[in-house]
């Protein structure tokens, strides 16, 4: 179906205006799809992502700040979400020895552990999300994408 029928549009578009619905209104059903994998977990994709980008420090804390701009969702408040990921015990906070203004946050076991569950599932949603697309067609709608960024 294309976007102006998904969209009942009584008018004729612009070919802009089209790519842009058409990315939002992906962006929505991508997200959506995702929230639902993990609505069981108790987390939100922004914790989701708070979390991936701790793991990734291998046991080494991260700062506030370096959290934030590592984030795919720029104006998530990360102090929110990680008071919420301290709820779970999937995080924990300490203040930084050298610079006790400096809060430094660090990923669980339990944090980890939700993670390595999620790991095979998301793979697998990711996979379905693509499985339309060849490679060569994945790797050029890739290229579009950071070239409509950058």
């Amino acid at each position: 179906m294309n976007i102006e029928e998904e969209i009942k549009s009584t008018i004729k578009l612009s070919i802009s205006k089209k790519v842009i619905l058409n990315l939002t209104v992906t962006k929505n059903f991508i997200g959506d799809r995702f929230n639902e994998l993990l609505k069981p977990y108790g987390i939100s994709s922004e914790q989701y992502n708070v979390l991936r980008i701790l793991r990734g420090q291998r046991g080494n804390p991260l700062n506030m700040q370096d959290i934030q701009e590592r984030m795919v969702t720029k104006n998530s408040n990360t102090t929110r979400l990680i008071d919420k990921l301290l709820l779970k015990e999937m995080v924990i906070r300490n203040t930084c020895p050298e610079n006790r203004r400096k809060i430094e946050i660090q990923i669980t076991e339990n944090g980890l552990n939700i993670l390595s569950e999620l790991d095979e599932i998301i793979e697998k949603y990711e996979l379905l999300i693509t499985k339309k697309l060849t490679n060569e067609e994945l790797e050029t709608l890739n290229i579009l994408l950071e070239k409509i960024r950058n």
